[in-house]
């Protein structure tokens, strides 16, 4: 089945390139229960977009923390990975704005022995934004906290947003909306349009005629 034609960017087609393949694989007797996680996954969205968009929800909240600050997102392998990048991406497009993504446990094993040494610099230029989900390894939630506990003095701030839903799937699509409507937050505070990618068409263009 081809993507709805009314899609103004790839960028807002997540679902649309998501649902399809889990339901598939469902009916092919490969992945169990993909029908009852998606309409947990609708049921989250559908209660959270008031609050989301709400310019005194959560959302509108981060994006004031976040400022004028880069974040650095970090996920948990897997889909807490997935939606950090997500919130990379969407920060990077919809806000034009340099964004960065760790993923645990790896980031305890090289990423953080790299922090300590410029916290005057980097407390003035970046916020840690830790994505967390329900069901967390034990371990990983340990580390997440310990790495908090550790880059809170080299971090401008350290927010954590958690995802909420009946299940990972759904808990994995209300990170992601999170971050789209922060990511619009973000934009709408420097008077940007999310929608244009000037840059990115510069060198696709730029490619075409070389």
């Amino acid at each position: 089945m081809p993507l709805p034609a009314s899609l103004p960017q790839p960028r807002t087609a997540l679902g649309a390139t998501t649902v399809p393949p889990l339901l598939l694989l469902e009916r092919l007797g490969i992945l169990e229960n993909a029908s009852r996680d998606v309409a947990a996954a609708v049921t989250q969205l559908l209660g959270r977009r008031d609050q989301l968009f709400s310019p005194s929800g959560p959302a509108a909240l981060v994006a004031r923390r976040i400022g004028r600050t880069f974040p650095l997102l970090h996920g948990a392998d897997g889909l807490g990975a997935v939606a950090a990048t997500r919130w990379k991406t969407q920060i990077n497009e919809n806000a034009k704005s340099p964004a960065f993504v760790g993923v645990e446990p790896e980031l305890c094993h090289n990423e953080l022995a790299g922090w300590g040494q410029d916290g005057d610099v980097t407390r003035q230029v970046l916020t840690l934004i830790q994505l967390r989900m329900a069901h967390e390894h034990p371990q990983i939630e340990r580390r997440q906290d310990l790495v908090a506990e550790i880059l809170l003095e080299v971090m401008a701030e350290v927010i954590e947003v958690r995802g909420e839903g009946e299940g990972d799937l759904a808990q994995f699509f209300d990170l992601a909306y999170f971050g789209d409507v922060t990511s619009l937050f973000l934009a709408g505070a420097e008077s940007l349009d999310p929608g244009p990618i000037p840059t990115l068409v510069e060198v696709k263009e730029a490619l075409r005629q070389a």
